[in-house]
């Protein structure tokens, strides 16, 4: 595999399979581009795991399977299927279970441990057998007097419960009356206080418990036996407690505890309204029963008496002697020697502690394989001696039920007994037990006999502790012995691996051994279609595919962390298993995974650093809350060292490096995402001076999370942006800089940072927007606090204009909402400068406006005056308002943007600013035209398509000379080339919605959305679009949306309004505060401005005060606290400033800026995704794997047999009828595809036809969404060798990308990839060719160019322009073609007759030719010579050029004198065709020709057959044909479209077909 799959690529364009399976990774592959990166310079193959010393191999591929995909896919990232909004999960997904105890976890405090044993008296219902069990907590009470022996029995028992926990306070209650008990119990709640009560009860030495519900203690003189209801009990202890019934009948305790506890919750609901806040009810209480009801405890003599306490408390002790009553061991191990065992419980280096620690490692296991998720977390993850206890309830389960004793719990388990795990516990206790007579032949003889494992060992810390005490050393019992460990953790990690390694980690069909989905999730068949994790839902898989079933030994991986031998290769394979995606993570984190990585945060391992980083990436991905468990335990100060990198010089050797630290930005980021006390620890450990470093980093993945890392540490927190721009060149300058990066994830990055800057919200919750600019920034004046913020706008701007991702072109508008929320006065007087200018051009067609007119100039020359005394002052705010109306003209532009998304987004920002146009003063000048009707019938046409003419962005205001118009600058080369400025819509790029009709638009609700919460889709100019289109798709009435498409537009106004109310509204609150003196006050259009920018002003002021009296970290400012639509309040203006006019304007509107950016959470999902595993597409087997490979193959063929076709076909008639296909209007453009069978028709609007020219099958038809009046003139097939996206250039100067287009392979709609503008600079001329495209799949190159003075060349690597080569040519640019080969140079074809050779190397024509006298209808290279090339002009000629020769051709054919409508030749044959000029006088005869360029001859002629005059006026403005031709690809056969709607396809007669 070499991995250049489309289908390979993980988030954000990164490649995913990063385990060494591209073998043909070397340094000449990596220096050439790569479309599975999003950024050539981070073209970096081979194996990126979490450690470079251990390469796991995960391959399952045969080493002789074909390469699946050959060529580069393009525009196949995951940005393009997603455009930056984070991957919603299937519909249904089953929530994940919190993996946190609940806040009102349980924790024990205090414990009772009430012994009713009354020695030597036996109970009356009780008949021992003879002999018996007799020992009590490991002590036989008929060996001392009964009181001693009771002490002694409680005190052993108190020594068992803190062997489990301690820290917990055990009070040993022996042989009670009810007074001392009750006395004991409130005691012990009063305590407690919140915390939980452990109750444990034996009640060896009296009656078993009554079927009502009642336990047994004595009187005071031991004389009777005393009924004690759990009713009491359970007033006593209140709630919560944990019971541990320890006698005969014990179930009968449990279940009429858990009835009176139900009870007791119904009344307390009924009568009470519930229990005290912290209180849990009492049917939460925990209970252990040693028995059922009719069950009677065991007295088997070899057994303790007490035999469930001592499972649960001493569970090695009884699971040996178990062990030794049911297997045979040679050498006749006695219970004796067992206790005699050495080692420590403690110490897992010692056989004794070895075996608990497996004891722990089954038990758990057994629990996580076996109980519910949720009970699971309560019981075993919430506190530590409930958690013991319900291990060792496993053991007690298992032994006694081969007693004919079945332990009852509540909450009730599952049975475990039988589990398959027990046999690896034997199998343990066997082979240490079979070497315990050669550990103990050393032994002293006089160590004493212990009972039990536990006394000795409290026995030997005793003497351990007296030893230390002398000062002497210890001397040991035992003398030192060669242990052989247990092989058990080192076979359960190797079942582990063998579980990833051998298709474990492959996705699997729903069923018996897919990951289970929660009970309560299933539906009522108990049967559920849906993934239980967020899958990859890109790749819509009809097979649902789910993870499987994870392995039995995560649970033991876990406890392995604790073994410094075993630590680093667990802690790899963990990493593998968490690397399979946020569902694996998930069940890691409800094991118990956190404490233990948490801890080793805190080692100091170089060897474990990488793969802990890459544990915690994907923690941090999964549960952002652990920023907070990060920052109290200091472990960000882990991830900062990484990041910095200098501490440690070893650190340099990791493998992967950069992405090591790209992870460390990222969990850096998550720390400080929203979380202040995150933000600062990040700042005080030089986070942001290492991500600063990182900026400039080879690694585009680096690059990226430096930008989005310093983005949330300066997250709504004034002193970290303050200090940022204070550095020596400002850190907000060089994210400007970072806007020029190759990778587009960096660009929206640096875009998403600066936003940030100025006030947009990094935060999670989609309701936060943030505002408040760039804060209060105290070190700098009020003045440069603007420059500041309108620099960083500007600089955004100029660099963000012309990309061609729309990810990027959506965050640039979330970074210029910041400025308008905070600086709308300017944009209100940019708009109305706008509008007025419009209106004052429209006014002036067909004549000159004089100059009394221009009040908008007159008005910014009155401002331009007040600055008389202050020139720098003056040329200041010259520039400040030349930005502002730059980035305003930029809006406008983005509002009519080819991609929904952005223009949705810019829409919600425009008509924010109009509404509150429609607010302003403004609105109240007598010299304004806001109150005129925005549109006439004269200028009609020009607002239903959508466009108008459009100042150029990098033109300003102030650059203008005084005469001029003062918001409309001169007109550029562009608009003066052609006198008809007045006609058409072919300079499209400067034309937008006019401002005119997007006010109408406002004004008459049709922007406004139909739900009240103001919040729709909208659907500008629908009704008349549809109403003039010539043909209309049912169901169809704009382009197709791209695959995620979250876009929303935002009214300004809280709920819609009729039009009358909503054009002219003028609020009387409005007004009343704008003139509290004198309603009658006159004013001036530049005392509006002036006042308007003077609001600004102090609103940046109350920023500042805000900041400066209550220093805040948080977001509190990111609302209405000094950012809001309100003004200020009234103290801080003078009566008679002419900031009174300005107060308030916009007090009613919906403040819906800044907008909020996706972009972060999208970019968090590479880490939710694998990166070890190869992606679906590219594990040989799989659908899509296959479907490549046969793909390829099938390609391979193909390109073999038309290769043999085209030697024969230049002297074979090409007459043979293929396909006849008949479409509505003009077939302008078509496109083959080269392998599959379909054509793309496009006519002369905007509609696109797929066909399958075989079969004669229409297979989808959508529209392309250029304005009325424009048509298609350029069209591709791109990405052929793995499917196909189709490229469409239209006459509006926007490139579009389709995909989706065969339903046979995607059941879903058409989609758009991409859109942006090929061009910006399209010229209007009476007849253009629109916009010209080539496209090279080879290097990923587009050319894009034609009504335009240059050629410009994008590179889809980047999505970014590469260079403009300027044509030097005063006519459209009609036919473009790259050379096939890796050369730099490309020919181009003019309107003037010109044919030009572009070299890209050296930016420049290298050479002209001059011969044909009129428009050049195509240019090609000849098929089989590389140095020739052949072009056909209008004038009906077709020549042939060698780059060798002079400048004369080295033939020509005269093929038509009447005229040429079409000319192509076969990429593959040397053949060409052309297709005669239809006339009116002519349209009977119009035929296709089809030439031979080796037999000089003519092969064949097609007639087209018109039965109906064309009309005498072109269908189209462009292109100056009335025909369409196409050759195919590879095969020999072509399609000729005529003016009927008629497609022909015909081929050639080849000797095997004919």
């Amino acid at each position: 595999m070499n991995g250049y799959h489309h289908y390979g690529e993980g988030s954000n364009g990164y490649h995913t399979a990063r385990h060494g399976h591209r073998e043909a990774d070397n340094e000449t592959e990596r220096d050439h581009h790569s479309s599975s990166l999003s950024d050539p310079s981070s073209s970096r193959g081979g194996y990126r795991g979490v450690n470079g010393g251990y390469d796991p191999d995960l391959r399952t591929s045969v080493t002789d399977l074909p390469d699946a995909v050959p060529m580069l896919p393009y525009w196949s990232a995951k940005r393009h299927l997603t455009c930056g909004n984070p991957t919603p999960p299937p519909p249904g997904t089953p929530k994940m279970v919190p993996w946190r105890a609940a806040p009102g976890k349980i924790k024990t405090a205090h414990a009772a441990l009430v012994l009713c044993l009354n020695i030597d008296v036996d109970p009356p219902d009780v008949i021992k057998t003879n002999p018996c069990a007799v020992l009590e907590a490991w002590v036989d009470p008929h060996t001392m007097p009964s009181h001693k022996a009771l002490e002694v029995i409680g005190t052993n028992l108190q020594h068992q419960f803190e062997g489990l926990n301690p820290k917990i306070s055990y009070k040993p209650i022996l042989d009670p009356s009810k007074e001392d008990l009750k006395r004991f119990c409130v005691t012990l709640r009063r305590q407690a206080q919140e915390d939980a009560v452990l109750f444990h009860y034996n009640g060896h030495g009296v009656p078993k418990p009554t079927p009502s519900g009642e336990l047994w203690c004595f009187n005071r003189n031991y004389t009777q036996y005393i009924p004690i209801p759990l009713q009491e009990i359970q007033m006593w202890l209140r709630s919560p407690c944990i019971f541990i019934w320890d006698c005969s009948a014990a179930g009968n305790l449990l279940s009429n505890f858990v009835k009176f506890a139900e009870q007791r919750d119904n009344e307390a609901r009924l009568h009470g309204g519930g229990y005290p806040e912290g209180t849990p009810p009492f049917s939460e209480c925990i209970q252990l029963a040693a028995c059922a009801a009719d069950e009677q405890l065991p007295s088997c003599p070899e057994l303790p008496a007490d035999l469930f306490t001592s499972c649960l408390t001493s569970p090695i002790d009884i699971a040996l002697r178990y062990f030794l009553l049911n297997h045979q061991l040679p050498n006749g191990i006695s219970t004796d020697q067992v206790m005699q065992l050495p080692g420590d419980l403690k110490d897992r280096r010692t056989p004794l502690g070895e075996l608990n620690w497996i004891f722990t490692a089954i038990t758990d296991t057994i629990a996580w394989t076996t109980f519910p998720r949720e009970v699971f977390t309560r019981l075993y993850r919430s506190d530590l001696l409930i958690a013991s206890l319900f291990r060792n309830f496993l053991l007690a389960e298992r032994i006694m039920k081969n007693y004919h004793c079945t332990p009852h719990t509540y909450p009730p388990l599952p049975p475990t007994n039988t589990h398959p795990l027990w046999a690896s516990w034997d199998l343990a206790v066997d082979a240490c037990l079979r070497q315990l007579p050669d550990l103990l032949k050393n032994s002293e003889s006089n160590v004493p006999k212990d009972v039990s494992l536990g006394a000795r060992n409290r026995r030997q810390a005793a003497r351990m502790e007296q030893a230390t005490s002398n000062g002497a050393a210890a001397a040991p019992g035992e003398k030192s012995y060669t242990y052989i460990p247990s092989r058990f953790f080192t076979d359960q990690l190797t079942a582990f691996e063998v579980w990833i390694s051998r298709g474990g980690s492959a996705l699997t069909k729903p069923g018996p051994l897919s990951l289970p989905v929660p009970a309560d999730q299933l539906g009522l068949d108990g049967t559920t279609d849906l993934a239980p994790y967020p899958s990859n839902s890109l790749e819509h898989s009809d097979h649902h595919l789910v993870p499987r079933k994870p392995p039995d030994q995560l649970p033991i991986v876990l406890q392995v962390l604790l073994s410094q031998p075993h630590r680093l290769r667990a802690l790899i394979l963990l990493s593998q298993f968490v690397d399979l995606g946020p569902w694996a993570v998930h069940l890691a984190l409800t094991i118990g995974i956190f404490p233990y990585i948490a801890r080793l945060l805190q080692a100091a391992g170089q060897d474990l650093k990488p793969v802990l980083i890459f544990i915690w990436a994907r923690i941090s991905a999964v549960d952002p809350s652990c920023q907070v468990d990060l920052c109290n335990n200091h472990g960000f100060k882990y991830f900062a060292s990484a990041l910095i990198g200098q501490d440690d010089p070893r650190q340099a050797a990791f493998p992967n490096g950069s992405e090591h630290k790209a992870m460390c930005a990222f969990i850096l980021s998550t720390i400080a995402r929203d979380y202040p006390q995150g933000q600062n620890a990040c700042f005080n450990e030089r986070v942001l001076d290492a991500c600063n470093e990182h900026l400039y980093e080879g690694d585009f993945l680096l690059r990226q999370w430096s930008a989005l890392c310093i983005a949330q540490i300066w997250d709504g927190n004034d002193e970290i942006r303050a200090c940022a721009a204070s550095f020596e060149i400002p850190l907000q300058e060089q994210l400007v800089q970072l806007l020029s990066d190759d990778s587009p994830e960096v660009r929206s990055a640096a875009l998403y940072a600066l936003s940030t800057f100025l006030g947009a919200s990094g935060a999670a919750d989609p309701n936060k927007l943030g505002g408040g600019g760039s804060g209060s920034m105290p070190n700098v004046d009020e003045a440069n606090h603007l420059r500041i913020e309108v620099a960083v706008v500007m600089g955004a701007t100029l660099a963000i204009r012309e990309d061609a991702s729309p990810m990027v072109r959506k965050e640039l508008l979330v970074l210029i909402s910041c400025l308008v929320k905070e600086w709308r006065g300017h944009f209100i007087v940019c708009a109305w400068i706008y509008w007025e200018e419009d209106r004052r051009w429209r006014a002036g067609e067909g004549r000159h406006p004089s100059e009394d007119e221009d009040v908008a100039a007159a008005a910014i020359e009155q401002w331009m005056d007040s600055y008389d005394d202050d020139d720098d002052l003056r040329a200041a705010n010259r520039v400040i308002l030349s930005s502002m109306f730059t980035i305003f003209t930029m809006l406008l532009e983005l509002s009519v943007d080819p991609y929904h998304e952005v223009a949705t987004n810019a829409q919600t920002i425009v008509d924010y600013i109009m509404a509150l146009l429609l607010e302003s003063p403004f609105t109240r000048l007598d010299s304004t035209t806001l109150n005129r009707p925005p549109a006439t019938t004269s200028d009609t046409k020009s607002v239903l398509n959508g466009t108008r003419e459009r100042v150029p962005s990098n033109q300003s205001v102030s650059s203008q000379p005084p005469p001029s118009p003062a918001g409309r600058p001169a007109l550029t080369r562009s608009e003066t080339m052609t006198n008809t400025i007045q006609n058409g819509v072919s300079n499209t790029l400067r034309r937008t919605s006019s401002f005119a009709n997007a006010l109408r638009s406002l004004a008459g609700n049709i922007a406004f959305p139909s739900l009240e919460d103001g919040r729709s889709s909208p659907r500008p100019q629908q009704t008349e679009h549809a109403q003039e289109r010539t043909e209309v798709v049912e169901g169809v009435s704009r382009p197709p949306s791209p695959n995620l498409n979250f876009a929303q537009y935002t009214s300004p106004y809280s709920r819609p309004e009729s039009p009358e109310d909503g054009y002219l509204r003028q609020s009387t609150s409005t007004s009343s505060q704008t003139e509290p003196g004198s309603p009658t006050m006159r004013f001036m259009p530049w005392d509006v401005m002036d006042a308007l920018m003077a609001e600004d002003m102090e609103r940046l002021r109350a920023r500042r005060r805000a900041s400066s009296h209550g220093r805040h970290h948080g977001h509190s400012h990111h609302r209405d606290g000094y950012g809001g639509g309100v003004s200020p309040s009234g103290s801080t203006f003078s009566v008679d400033s002419s900031v009174m006019l300005g107060l308030g304007t916009g007090v009613g509107l919906r403040d819906v800026l800044p907008l909020k950016s996706r972009f972060y959470d999208w970019c968090c999902e590479y880490f939710k995704e694998p990166q070890m595993r190869q992606p679906e597409a590219d594990e040989p087997g799989s659908v899509q794997y296959n479907y490549q490979v046969w793909r390829q193959q099938r390609n391979e063929q193909v390109m073999e047999d038309t290769h043999k076709q085209a030697l024969e076909a230049p002297r074979c008639r090409w007459d043979r009828p293929v396909a006849t296909i008949q479409i509505n209007g003009l077939p302008l453009s078509l496109a083959f595809h080269a392998f599959d069978p379909h054509l793309v028709i496009a006519n002369e609007s905007d509609m696109i036809t797929v066909w399958d020219w075989i079969r004669r099958k229409r297979l989808n038809r959508f529209f392309n969404g250029n304005p009325r009046g424009t048509s298609i003139t350029s069209l591709h097939i791109i990405n052929q060798d793995v499917g196909g996206i189709i490229l469409t250039g239209a006459a509006d100067g926007m490139i579009r990308l389709y995909r989706n287009y065969d339903p046979n392979l995607c059941s879903g709609p058409v989609q758009m990839v991409s859109a942006f503008r090929g061009l910006n600079e399209v010229l209007q001329v009476k007849r253009g060719s629109g916009v010209v495209t080539d496209w090279k799949q080879a290097g990923g190159t587009l050319l894009v160019g034609g009504d335009s003075r240059i050629v410009r060349v994008w590179d889809a690597h980047t999505e970014n322009q590469v260079m403009d080569l300027d044509t030097n040519a005063e006519s459209p640019v009609t036919a473009l073609v790259s050379d096939s080969g890796a050369s730099a140079t490309f020919l181009a074809g003019f309107a003037d007759g010109e044919v030009k050779i572009f070299d890209r190397r050296h930016e420049a024509v290298v050479r002209s030719y001059h011969q044909h006298p009129s428009w050049v209808q195509n240019v090609k290279w000849h098929p089989t010579f590389s140095t020739q090339f052949l072009s056909g002009s209008m004038d009906g000629e077709v020549k042939l050029w060698d780059l060798r020769g002079g400048d004369s051709p080295v033939q020509t054919w005269d093929l038509f004198p009447q005229g040429l409508s079409t000319f192509d030749v076969h990429e593959q044959t040397e053949v060409f065709a052309a297709t005669s000029s239809l006339m009116v006088s002519n349209w009977r005869t119009q035929r296709t020709d089809v030439h031979s360029l080796a037999a000089k001859r003519t092969l064949g002629s097609l007639t087209t057959g018109l039965t109906v005059p064309p009309p005498r006026e072109s269908a189209t403005p462009f292109t100056p044909r009335t025909s369409s031709l196409a050759f195919h690809p590879r095969e020999m056969v072509y399609g000729v479209g005529s003016w009927d709607g008629t497609v022909r396809i015909m081929g050639c007669k080849l000797p095997s077909v004919s």
